[in-house]
């Protein structure tokens, strides 16, 4: 829709608030349309996917279909590219850490591209069977959604965060039909910090979406009844919550390794080739690994596990081995992250929301099969699916609140909330022994962009070393004699001076208060030189370092003010503590107002 059409629809609105509205209902009945607007994007990307996939399938003959499966990622990715490069220039921003980046760094300004292109690039990835989730895609256009919308109505900077996490928060009710697993989806992943007044706007925006979404689309139908679980099985719920942990620990790092694999890569079509090639090999030996695989969960929770070797290279060897489902369903467990990282790293679009999700099941039901198997105790494989899913998803999100309730929402089992607390708490707390960053943020603090940690760490993480550079400092060349020094310390308004050479590289500093006694030694004026009177400063920064690390650096040193050099050494300029402290306090005002 144009940008005009846009404005004259919405200005309506923001006439009626100057009239009419208190601040806080507007809020409210903004949220409402961004719940809305997220709503319908969320049921119209996964309703195009799923009837997509039904058509592909069936232009192929049950017979030949493993082998259309393998053809059609490459398809999808292939696609995703040249939409990408053709339609966006290049930049697509996959998943929610830009979102998570555009709150910290951006003041909540989210690309207006973003309100179609993961619709689209997801769309082309998931229908042609890349191996990822679309809750991520629906998420980061819902914060869109949000964000734009505040612009246009020209709503300010803290209501145009609280609104990027409504538009994320209403996609993940949509998907599921779980709307307070989306508000705490949105608090947990998005949005650092938050006071209870704003729950509000957030509980309406997910609710709306929620309503939308029973209207149009039955959401995912996983059903659980159960009505009670077994005390005596606490520990193997403990148990479950080491596996979940390692499970999610092994995804993060695997997904970080191969993304960073897919980096040095060069040449885009050269990724999408081997990308495709190699998800196509993946999806040929485990079928299992094809798009969402939220239809396998299904299964799984149906008792139809032994569906899993369907169409497989192993279903010829079905009924020789009991063990082998266990064996196709640990080797799709683990090989899930490698399949959704190619699909990712290839070019395609897609998330890890639903990668854990379906990671998770599976954990849960090898971990049952194998303690059944044992003899040693009779669990329930449902449960234990359930609950491998919430571990593994709030290990891998850092998420446990979002863990607990999606899945209790979804499956009906909120019987199940003990064990539930138990096991992604449990993972949680191990993953985050392991892996202090979840696979949303550890890129952004590899960047310096620390987020969800404190509010000091996040309000100093949208200050820039760049911006807060002091360049009045009077540079001296080391071969400059006392008596030059002499001459610039009369027309300087500092008393610290960067020694510098001609090439720009930094040698030292001479301070005024370390050289005074020699001002007054008339007979060196002319055999002093600049180099034997400067010493080494305390300690150098870069453009890319925390200013977090720097206030720290500067407290152990004593020191008001260091030197900032680019990556060749050459002098930036100074950065002064009290900038920093000063423009932290303008921060902290701004945030609060």
């Amino acid at each position: 829709m144009p940008q005009n059409t846009i404005h004259r629809l919405l200005r309506p609105l923001l006439v009626w608030r100057v009239r009419h509205m208190s601040d806080r209902v507007y809020l409210i009945l903004v949220s409402m349309l961004v719940g809305l607007l997220a709503g319908l994007a969320a049921v119209l990307l996964k309703t195009l996917v799923h009837d997509s996939q039904s058509m592909l399938s069936a232009w192929v003959p049950s017979e030949y279909r493993v082998f259309a499966n393998s053809l059609y990622p490459i398809i999808g990715i292939a696609l995703t590219v040249l939409f990408t490069r053709y339609f966006l220039d290049g930049n697509l921003g996959r998943g929610i850490g830009p979102i998570i980046y555009n709150i910290a760094r951006q003041g909540s300004i989210v690309p207006r591209s973003k309100l179609y292109s993961q619709l689209v690039s997801s769309f082309l990835t998931v229908t042609f069977g890349g191996s990822a989730g679309l809750e991520a895609p629906i998420s980061v256009t819902g914060s869109a959604i949000g964000s734009n919308t505040s612009r246009i109505l020209r709503i300010g900077r803290r209501e145009r965060r609280l609104l990027t996490g409504c538009g994320a928060a209403a996609g993940v009710a949509a998907i599921f039909n779980s709307p307070i697993a989306g508000v705490l989806f949105a608090v947990e992943v998005i949005l650092s910090e938050l006071s209870a007044a704003y729950f509000v706007p957030l509980l309406i925006a997910s609710a709306t979406a929620t309503v939308v979404s029973k209207a149009l689309y039955a959401g995912q139908p996983f059903v659980l009844i159960t009505t009670s679980w077994p005390v005596d099985a606490v520990p193997l719920y403990l148990m479950l919550a080491v596996f979940t942990a390692l499970l999610s620990v092994y995804m993060i790092r695997v997904y970080f390794w191969a993304d960073k694999y897919f980096e040095q890569l060069h040449g885009t079509f050269r990724k999408v080739l081997l990308g495709g090639l190699a998800l196509g090999g993946l999806v040929f030996l485990f079928p299992p690994l094809y798009g969402e695989g939220y239809n396998i969960v299904q299964l799984l929770l149906g008792g139809h596990a032994d569906q899993l070797v369907d169409g497989s290279l192993f279903d010829v060897f079905r009924d020789e081995s009991v063990w082998l489902v266990l064996l196709v369903a640990a080797g799709s467990m683990l090989l899930k992250v490698v399949a959704t990282t190619i699909t990712i790293g290839s070019g395609g679009n897609g998330g890890m929301f639903g990668s854990s999700l379906f990671a998770g099941a599976l954990c849960g039901f090898v971990f049952a099969r194998l303690i059944n198997l044992s003899g040693l105790y009779p669990i329930s494989e449902v449960h234990f699916i359930v609950l491998g899913m919430a571990g593994t998803l709030a290990g891998v999100v850092h998420a446990p609140l979002t863990g607990i309730f999606l899945i209790a929402e979804i499956t009906g089992g909120y019987a199940l909330f003990v064990p539930l607390m138990v096991v992604t708490s449990g993972s949680y707390l191990i993953t985050r022994y392991f892996e202090p960053y979840s696979v949303y943020t550890r890129k952004l603090v590899q960047k310096g962009v620390y987020v969800n940690q404190d509010r000091d760490r996040g309000l100093l993480a949208q200050l820039d070393v760049r911006s807060l550079l002091q360049t009045d400092f009077l540079p001296v060349h080391p071969n400059d004699t006392l008596g030059e020094l002499v001459t610039t310390f009369r027309h300087a308004s500092r008393n610290l001076f960067p020694v510098v050479d001609s090439a720009g590289h930094l040698h030292g500093v001479v301070s005024l208060d370390t050289v005074r006694d020699a001002l007054f030694d008339d007979e060196h004026y002319t055999t002093t030189r600049v180099r034997d009177l400067m010493t080494d400063p305390p300690a150098i920064v870069r453009p890319d370092d925390t200013l977090l690390d720097t206030l720290r650096c500067m407290e152990q040193l004593g020191a008001w003010a260091l030197p900032v050099l680019d990556l060749d050494d050459r002098y930036l300029g100074f950065l002064l503590k009290s900038t920093i402290l000063a423009n932290y306090r303008r921060q902290l005002i701004k945030e609060s107002e």
